[in-house]
């Protein structure tokens, strides 16, 4: 673990956390224990003598605004009280507001609550392949949602669109910068960015395939609990391509062998919902190779990080492999190749 999140740090901000725990009613005995660090930091509060447990996400400075994360709070409540899918709910300080705001050595943290919810991430192998269909059955109900539900006033969040992930905006970074990267290597993705900009400019953004989404649905972020699939995290959720979301869903397994039968699981679980057709889904591969190129960003703008030191230079050669597939792939079939009829 680099410096920046070395046992001081980690001990600082869970230090910072301690003084606004009593802003939830939590005894100075309560216990707290981090669970991941990723784009922010997520503690386990558990209160010994009252049994109480709550789940602490602090934010990395600089991220999400203050708006940006009641908006995310506000759908989610939406989603629960419209019982779309099991999702953690926020839990509310003493005064009633979600979003506390914690001093961290001078630098101002937000954190927000949520409850515990019970479960594990669903398993490797033939059960991986069960809850992918699960899972393209909760995305379409979210994608339903979305389009129906009618925001709040001051909604506002990110938009994850090709100039955010790789073009001027760049909002998680470059991938230019990634660990391992050499010239050969860095004209590949030059040459995938730019394809990629064209399919996605073709695909377009009508409000039927671009909207609110959540956008990291990771294997991470679900939890399975006597047969019921939760999903967790939102942290990321914002208006995109709706079927970026099986994109996601893959993260950092786009190589795998068997990434072709969840998507299959996918597609299935979500037409059980929703229409999906098969000329839709030809531009699930676009979607992989943005997300892939985005994660590779993320590892260079964050290898202070465990996960980005974890995947380190294997994640950008596998990268740079995927992106020689896709473009190989692109050429066979010029003019065709993962698109989606462009609409008028």
């Amino acid at each position: 673990m680099s410096p920046v999140y070395d046992d001081a740090f980690l001990a600082r901000l869970a230090q910072g956390l301690r003084t606004a725990l009593p802003r939830w009613g939590l005894s100075d005995d309560t216990e707290l224990r981090l669970l991941t660090i990723s784009e922010n930091a997520t503690f386990r509060a558990h209160e010994p003598t009252t049994g109480r447990d709550l789940v602490f996400r602090v934010h990395r400075p600089g991220y999400h605004t203050r708006a940006e994360i009641e908006s995310e709070l506000a759908w989610l409540a939406a989603l629960r009280r419209d019982h779309v899918v099991p999702t953690p709910a926020a839990i509310a300080q003493r005064d009633g507001d979600l979003i506390a705001d914690i001093d961290d050595d001078g630098i101002l943290r937000h954190a927000v609550a949520f409850e515990l919810v019970s479960g594990k991430e669903p398993a490797e192998g033939e059960d991986l392949t069960r809850w992918f269909r699960e899972l393209g059955t909760i995305n379409a109900r979210l994608h339903r949602h979305a389009k129906r539900w009618q925001r709040p006033d001051g909604f506002v969040r990110k938009v994850w669109d090709y100039d955010a992930m790789l073009g001027e905006a760049k909002l998680w970074g470059d991938w230019r910068a990634a660990p391992g990267l050499d010239e050969a290597g860095r004209a590949v993705l030059e040459r995938a960015a730019l394809r990629l900009h064209d399919l996605l400019a073709a695909y377009g953004t009508d409000k039927d395939r671009f909207g609110l989404i959540h956008a990291d649905m990771r294997v991470a972020n679900l939890l399975v609990d006597d047969g019921i699939l939760s999903v967790i995290d939102f942290d990321d959720c914002g208006f995109g391509w709706y079927l970026y979301d099986f994109a996601a869903a893959i993260s950092f397994i786009e190589h795998e062998s068997y990434v072709p039968t969840l998507q299959a699981a996918w597609v299935e679980g979500y037409r059980t919902v929703a229409p999906l057709p098969d000329d839709e889904c030809a531009i699930l591969p676009v979607f992989v190779m943005l997300r892939r190129m985005l994660l590779t960003a993320w590892i260079a703008s964050h290898a202070e990080t465990p996960t980005a030191q974890q995947m380190g230079e294997a994640y950008t050669h596998g990268t740079v492999a995927l992106a020689r597939a896709f473009l190989e792939t692109c050429d066979a079939e010029p003019g065709s190749t993962f698109r989606a009829e462009a609409r008028s």
